[in-house]
């Protein structure tokens, strides 16, 4: 039998506006059942976020997003199925608070446990310059990068001492004292984008890929960097200092 005519004997109308508003199945006043389920269940997920801490309305860890998800499950289906009593789901939420408690004292007592479940922090910048290895593994991208940075008011990496990506997915940045801040790749969207491949005049350029600075000559850019191998291209480096 083909879709076509499985979609046209199928036991129901499509557009059946009393089938979508209601269920054939349920009388009217299950609404007010849906309403108590709502309220408890809404009580229930608030209490569970606050046994999490407020780390639960902030940038969420895997272990915290799995979690969520479990119980926004068990949440939306004993508030509209009329078959999942709110006993099954009250018990879901005991079992996963009891494991997320748990989780939280191992993690505590062996640190191991918790790089194994959710990650360590990757030192991606070191010095104003990109380390290419750690930077391949992590889940960011050049572009993500620099918008991050450029928020925090970046406009060249000769202004980053250390930049780590947190296990949260969230980057934590030291910068250079003023008077220590070098010449760096440019992150403006205007320049990062467009890497050259002819020099206009000699100067201090930066590797598109890992922002390592060199002395380059004018002419055409070269195809490698001394610190990383073939590259996309150069930047002039920017050496402005960085105004919080």
């Amino acid at each position: 039998m083909t879709l076509l005519a499985t979609l046209l004997l199928a036991p129901y109308a499509p557009f059946d506006w009393q089938r979508l508003w209601l269920s054939d199945e349920a009388p009217l006043g299950f609404l007010l059942e849906i309403a108590f389920r709502s309220v408890v269940m809404f009580l229930l997920t608030v209490a569970a976020l606050r046994v999490s801490g407020k780390r639960g309305v902030r940038q969420l860890s895997l272990f915290e997003f799995a979690l969520i998800l479990v119980l926004g499950s068990a949440a939306g289906d004993a508030t509209i199925y009329h078959d999942t009593p709110l006993l099954h789901a009250a018990t879901v939420f005991v079992a996963i608070i009891a494991m997320y408690v748990l989780f939280n004292y191992l993690t505590d007592k062996y640190p191991r446990i918790e790089r194994m479940l959710e990650g360590a922090a990757e030192l991606i910048i070191v010095e104003g310059e990109i380390d290419l290895p750690a930077f391949a593994k992590s889940s960011l991208t050049g572009q993500e990068l620099c918008g991050q940075l450029r928020q925090l008011q970046v406009e060249h990496l000769g202004q980053v001492r250390r930049l780590y990506l947190e296990a949260t997915g969230e980057i934590s940045v030291f910068f250079f004292e003023p008077h220590a801040e070098r010449p760096g790749l440019p992150i403006w969207p205007e320049l990062y984008q467009h890497p050259l491949q002819q020099l206009p005049h000699a100067g201090l350029y930066a590797c598109h890929s890992c922002a390592a600075v060199r002395e380059l000559p004018t002419g055409p850019a070269p195809a490698a960097c001394g610190r990383c191998g073939p590259t996309r291209g150069w930047l002039p480096a920017c050496n402005t200092p960085r105004v919080a």
